[in-house]
């Protein structure tokens, strides 16, 4: 499988919200005067990274650190603040609706919950047409032509054709929207925990599902996940992140083996080791994680961080190179960068 050319290039990247509140809530007294005061929130900061074609990359990080806003800001589902997001070396960051309907056409989005994310007024085969119907100028036929072969891929019966969503269990559901997604043969899918809200039983199968769908199509996945069991067993290469900003990317098992950032090796040590034989301690990060309203100066990691110097404080770390394929953002390694 071919995955030395970049397929997508993510430069710079900032996604800001502003806080709306009501006018009483917005005001305050600043120096004797009332002012409007005006919260954002940096829900993205400065993400630099690039998806090869082919490969499998991976966001992970805790629960609010920006890894979906950064994957829809890359699928352009939102309009990034700044930076730039390159497709076959086309800028489509700003790019307009009807602008980027080419686009649309080769990207494409597994949602993670199957339950919500099909509507319960269309049959399956409605459903897994409707791309079709939009970008395509194919017969009826050559359509059901179509939609029978991609049902027949993600392993659904023909027979399910006339059914309806709530027919089905949630792993059936997720391969409904899996063969939606690549009715359209897309090069590129943003999955985003697609296996969070199924059974344990069910996770492994359309897992396998997934990577065999991608050897198969040659598709490029970009993977959000919590589950770092889950990205050890599907991802080529994982970015670790942490309050809006990119702190460690390297290739999965390079991660796994000699993780770098403090972050991250608090992390990988969260993950649940089966032998009862093998000593394993998870580490205990302090506090909690700052708001993101408000987040400290510096590096935004050391007020949690037991290896924290004076200039986290103050400075933000730089992604440097350490290895092959292997960068990482922590003062720690300020003196190591690979020349």
């Amino acid at each position: 499988m071919e995955t030395s050319k970049t397929l997508i290039e993510v430069k710079n990247v900032c996604q800001e919200f502003h806080l709306t509140k009501g006018l009483l809530q917005s005001l305050r007294f600043e120096k004797g005067k009332l002012v409007k005061e005006d919260k954002v929130v940096h829900a993205v900061n400065d993400v630099s990274f690039e998806i090869k074609k082919g490969e499998v990359f991976s966001l992970v990080g805790e629960s609010g650190c920006g890894k979906s806003t950064t994957a829809r800001t890359v699928i352009r589902l939102l309009e990034p603040t700044s930076g730039q997001v390159l497709y076959k070396g086309k800028d489509i960051s700003h790019l307009g609706p009807n602008e980027l309907l080419p686009y649309r056409k080769s990207m494409q989005m597994i949602f993670q919950d199957p339950y919500a994310s099909l509507n319960p007024r269309m049959t399956v085969r409605e459903l897994i047409q409707a791309p079709l119907d939009v970008y395509s100028h194919e017969s009826e036929a050559e359509k059901l032509a179509k939609v029978k072969n991609i049902m027949a891929k993600v392993g659904l019966r023909e027979e399910y054709m006339s059914k309806y969503p709530h027919e089905f269990s949630g792993g059936q559901r997720q391969r409904i929207v899996i063969a939606r997604a690549l009715i359209l043969e897309p090069k590129f899918i943003f999955c985003d925990e697609p296996v969070s809200a199924l059974d344990v039983s069910v996770r492994a199968q359309v897992l396998n599902l997934m990577k065999d769908l991608q050897k198969e199509f040659n598709l490029t996945y970009m993977f959000i996940s919590h589950d770092l069991s889950v990205v050890r067993f599907l991802c080529d290469r994982i970015g670790v992140m942490y309050l809006g900003r990119m702190v460690e990317i390297a290739d999965r098992q390079e991660l796994y083996d000699n993780p770098m950032h403090p972050y991250t090796k608090a992390l990988l040590s969260a993950i649940p080791v089966p032998d009862v034989d093998v000593d394993h301690e998870p580490i205990l990060l302090e506090g909690d994680i700052p708001s993101p309203y408000n987040p400290p100066k510096g590096c935004l990691f050391h007020t949690r961080c037991k290896y924290a110097m004076e200039c986290c404080k103050n400075e933000v770390p730089q992604m440097r190179q350490i290895g092959e394929n292997h960068c990482v953002a922590c003062h720690l390694y300020d003196n190591t960068e690979k020349e």
